[in-house]
């Protein structure tokens, strides 16, 4: 980008757009000659409207220089009264994600979890993502909208480096359970907090359609 921006998060983003065209990634930057021929405005556009909920990934995590652009772009989402009241963990430690996986099966009936072995490229419980993120927020409920702040700006520098995420809750569930305390202790939570949500990530290896949108929930007030 030839026009330098004071806030990190503008720089984040014009940088991970950067570097996934220079990657050959196909990200809406394919579109035109270079990133530079774009504004820094097109570029955020275009990987809002291009992002969508990747479900299959290549095996490969996401290399760790890409995360730590994703996660300085999370933690500079806005927050109430700069409290930041986040803590982020990224694993892509496969024998963690597969060792989690393993107590998730083994708490569905035999059915059930036979059914989820079965299912096509099925690896993991968090989508089959290689890398995943996991968000804690206090107990109290206070940091949840600005959790979700730093999730969705997560998925969308995630978006313009050509890198897929699927924001997950239902692992989370699990994860509350005693069966799965050990991993999670791993994660060494601050005390008072408690995991939100979880961010499946990974190089797609699928390309969904948009789902339709309906503007009539949006309009302007007189």
């Amino acid at each position: 980008m030839k026009r330098k921006k004071g806030l990190l998060y503008t720089v984040a983003i014009g940088l991970a757009a950067l570097t996934a065209c220079q990657s050959g990634s196909n990200t809406p930057c394919e579109k035109e000659n270079s990133c530079e021929s774009r504004t820094d405005s097109a570029v955020v556009v275009d990987a809002i409207m291009a992002r969508r909920s990747i479900r299959k990934y290549k095996e490969t995590p996401v290399r760790r220089d890409q995360m730590d652009v994703i996660i300085q772009c999370g933690i500079n989402a806005p927050s109430g009264m700069n409290k930041q009241p986040w803590a982020v963990r990224v694993v892509d430690n496969q024998d963690f994600l597969n060792g989690l996986t393993e107590l998730w099966l083994g708490s569905q009936s035999k059915e059930a979890a036979t059914k989820t072995r079965t299912e096509p490229g099925f690896r993991n419980m968090f989508r089959n993502a290689p890398t995943v993120v996991f968000i804690a927020a206090p107990t109290d409920g206070s940091g949840n909208l600005d959790c979700g702040l730093l999730g969705e700006n997560m998925m969308l520098a995630a978006q313009s480096m050509g890198i897929g995420s699927c924001c997950l809750g239902g692992p989370i569930r699990f994860l509350k359970t005693a069966e799965a305390s050990e991993y999670v202790s791993k994660l060494q939570l601050p005390d008072g907090y408690e995991l939100l949500y979880a961010i499946g990530m990974g190089y797609p290896d699928e390309a969904p359609a948009a789902k339709p949108r309906d503007a009539e929930k949006a309009f302007y007030v007189n």
